[in-house]
């Protein structure tokens, strides 16, 4: 199981966006759909899609129809390599049809095909010519009062997983613009995961949003509480597993138990521990457990 899941918050768009994701990128296949039931926030939610669980090029995502409480920003987006310039024109066609052009498809400094795209949904995408073994990379861009946190935040990730390391760090000099020593790229793997991050100085009007979190399959209650205590510090504590690191980055701590309940056949305890988790702040595996058995 992939240990940490971009979870991307859609409005009613998440079977939409999954099925347009799949038909862009290989190895891609829808995973699961799970629907709502009795626990809906409207009744006239009830039956509808909730969940939509796909990979891309064997990476999983899940999608939610969680409403337009949330809106995707660049502070998060997904960096893919495409190997050839046909492959990269290919991906660009797709993910700009109707999506708005941050960086026009051309040469850079750092690239010799590169661009920047907010698709149809609003998601960001960084297409690149270049070969890599994981295709598709979460980034983060850390601006506004973020802005120099980059080197920080990654060592704060890095010392909660294992299998985690900072692999890169390019730092700016005097002559790009911005603060220099800042991280203008880096590559960091998080439980053998990658993902890539930068600080940005310019006068951004947008920052990380909870459309996109990262979404961290537990074993135990114990790696639960270690997690929600270390990622909590100076955080603000949501509702049901969420929490929004003193960064502004977006944490679902979530033990792998909850899905497997929530997924039984009687509707009874499934409901039960549905009811149980939206009490809760920090997911607790006993008190699911009880409600379960009840």
């Amino acid at each position: 199981m992939q240990k940490i899941v971009p979870f991307l918050w859609f409005d009613h768009q998440a079977e939409e966006a999954a099925n347009f994701y799949t038909s862009i990128f290989k190895w891609s296949k829808l995973l699961n759909i799970s629907h709502y039931g009795e626990a809906a926030a409207a009744p006239s939610e009830k039956g509808k899609v909730m969940t939509v669980t796909f990979q891309l090029e064997g990476q999983t995502f899940m999608a939610l129809n969680g409403g337009p409480h949330f809106n995707f920003t660049p502070a998060i987006s997904f960096f893919v390599n495409g190997d050839s310039p046909e492959k990269v024109d290919a991906y660009w066609s797709k993910l700009s049809d109707g999506g708005t052009v941050l960086m026009e498809l051309g040469t850079y400094p750092f690239s010799e095909k590169f661009g920047w795209v907010q698709d149809r949904f609003g998601m960001s995408w960084q297409v690149n010519l270049g070969h890599h073994e994981q295709k598709i990379t979460p980034s983060l861009m850390f601006v506004g009062a973020q802005h120099g946190k980059t080197e920080q935040a990654m060592n704060d990730y890095i010392s909660l997983f294992e299998q985690s390391a900072v692999e890169r760090i390019d730092r700016y000099g005097a002559e790009d613009g911005e603060m220099a020593g800042t991280v203008k790229h880096a590559l960091f793997t998080l439980a053998g995961q990658e993902f890539k991050a930068m600080d940005s100085g310019l006068n951004h009007s947008f920052n990380f949003t909870e459309a996109i979190s990262l979404f961290v399959n537990c074993n135990t209650q114990e790696e639960v509480d270690a997690l929600w205590d270390k990622l909590s510090e100076g955080s603000v504590i949501q509702q049901c597993g969420w929490l929004k690191d003193k960064y502004g980055v977006s944490w679902q701590i979530i033990p792998t138990i909850l899905g497997e309940l929530l997924q039984d056949p009687d509707q009874g305890k499934a409901q039960r521990v549905m009811q149980a988790m939206l009490q809760m702040k920090k997911i607790e595996i006993a008190t699911l457990k009880q409600a379960y058995e009840r």
